[in-house]
């Protein structure tokens, strides 16, 4: 059992927010030790800076410690400006007000920054993963969690796309981890299809993360958000496990959107926060169960001019493509990174290929309207549309047309159940 609160109708107020903090941590014997908060970068909505300053006032005269690492995957790192508005502070002020804090980009691509805890063998990866995937991996992740006594996760719990649900263990794997666990994990739930995995709290790549975060020697406190929009409406405190069942359970009830019919056209609106399509490709990915086969999601964002600011030009090798395109080519995409294979049929969709005829039967269109040129949309198999050619509040209140219009995409899941069967 996890300590926590959670309202399906209100808010969490401060004082009850300090109240889960001030027991959870008063369990734990932390005086003059070094805590390491992991937390996730600005591609999630979490009250931040309120959890920066209730922190520091609860344990910063405390710890000899309190440092903070970004969870980023394989996301960009975050510039100062850009770290200073995930926690509300700046780097002048917390040199004055919090002397014994720093934060800290992860670097998933940097060998000297990564330790092996551990390693998946072949035959545990089968069992794990149901038959679906037969590999050795590595579990690696970066080694400064090493030189802190006790970790603390501190992130919100999203229905997602690869696992189910983000949160919990997932700040380690892929948060911090390196390319080996990122991939295997990814292209795992790729295999298992994103329409099937998204929004389900127990999964396959869910066990994975588990068996690879049993490999960490350091005491872990998870403290799981539950957000909708920006308002926070549930904190659980506890090990990795319990408080994400709980945050699940309660994010289940906030953040998924049962539609009685699937829509024929979805006009998905990314929220700014992402910044290019990797990350922005949340909004087709929660709205894909919720339309009707044969039809069309539009990805509006005329601020995104980049596929991917890490990836992007091993996706414009790649292509976007259904699952069975790599599949029955493996030869040709076995030394594509998972991860990669993953993204691309996640965006892509279900659907099917002919490799008898070369025929490519996604389920339903994917079409971007971003400041992405034509050209390189038709290069990576995508469709485009102009964006200044769309007016979005034409497509508002037309859902009786079999229209839907989705505006902050990217949080919340929609989904018809005669889609997801």
């Amino acid at each position: 059992m996890s300590i926590g609160t959670g309202y399906t109708q209100q808010a969490l107020s401060e004082e009850e927010i300090r109240q889960i903090l001030v027991q959870a941590f008063g369990e734990l014997s932390l005086d003059g030790k070094r805590v390491l908060v992991i937390i996730p970068d600005s591609t999630r909505t979490a009250p931040l800076p309120l959890l920066f300053r209730e922190l520091y006032a609860l344990l910063g005269q405390r710890v000899q410690r309190l440092d903070y690492l970004i969870a980023l995957g394989t996301h960009p790192p975050m510039s100062e400006e850009a770290i200073a508005q995930l926690v509300g502070v700046d780097a002048v002020e917390r040199q004055e007000r919090y002397p014994n804090v720093a934060i800290y980009n992860h670097h998933w691509d940097k060998a000297g920054v990564l330790k092996t805890v551990g390693v998946i063998s072949r035959e545990e990866a089968q069992v794990l993963t149901n038959g679906i995937l037969s590999e050795e991996v590595p579990v690696r992740l970066n080694g400064m969690i090493f030189d802190y006594d006790q970790i603390v996760i501190c992130g919100p719990v999203f229905p997602h796309e690869v696992v189910g649900f983000s949160g919990g263990a997932k700040y380690l794997f892929p948060g911090i981890a390196g390319a080996d666990i990122i991939n295997f994990t990814h292209w795992l739930g790729a295999r298992l299809t994103s329409m099937l995995t998204i929004g389900t709290k127990d999964t396959l790549v869910r066990r994975v993360i588990h068996r690879a975060a049993a490999f960490v020697e350091r005491p872990i406190l998870c403290l799981a958000l539950v957000m909708q929009g920006e308002t926070l409406h549930g904190l659980y405190a506890g090990n990795y496990i319990d408080a994400y069942n709980d945050a699940a359970d309660l994010s289940a009830r906030l953040n998924v959107i049962t539609v009685e019919r699937p829509f024929k056209q979805v006009l998905s609106l990314p929220s700014t926060r992402y910044d290019d399509l990797w990350t922005a490709a949340k909004a087709m990915y929660k709205t894909e169960p919720a339309i009707a086969d044969g039809g069309e999601v539009i990805i509006y964002a005329p601020h995104i001019s980049e596929i991917s600011y890490t990836h992007g030009a091993l996706i414009d090798e790649v292509g976007y493509h259904v699952q069975e395109y790599f599949l029955k080519q493996w030869e040709r995409f076995k030394q594509v990174p998972g991860s990669i294979l993953a993204h691309s049929t996640h965006v892509k969709g279900t659907g099917t290929y002919d490799s008898a005829t070369g025929i490519e039967r996604p389920r339903i269109q994917v079409t971007l309207a971003t400041a992405i040129p034509e050209e390189r949309c038709r290069k990576v198999n995508l469709g485009y549309r102009d964006y200044r050619e769309i007016n979005p509040e034409d497509w508002a209140g037309r859902e009786d047309e079999g229209l839907l219009l989705v505006r902050h995409a990217g949080e919340m899941l929609y989904h018809a159940p005669s889609v997801r069967k």
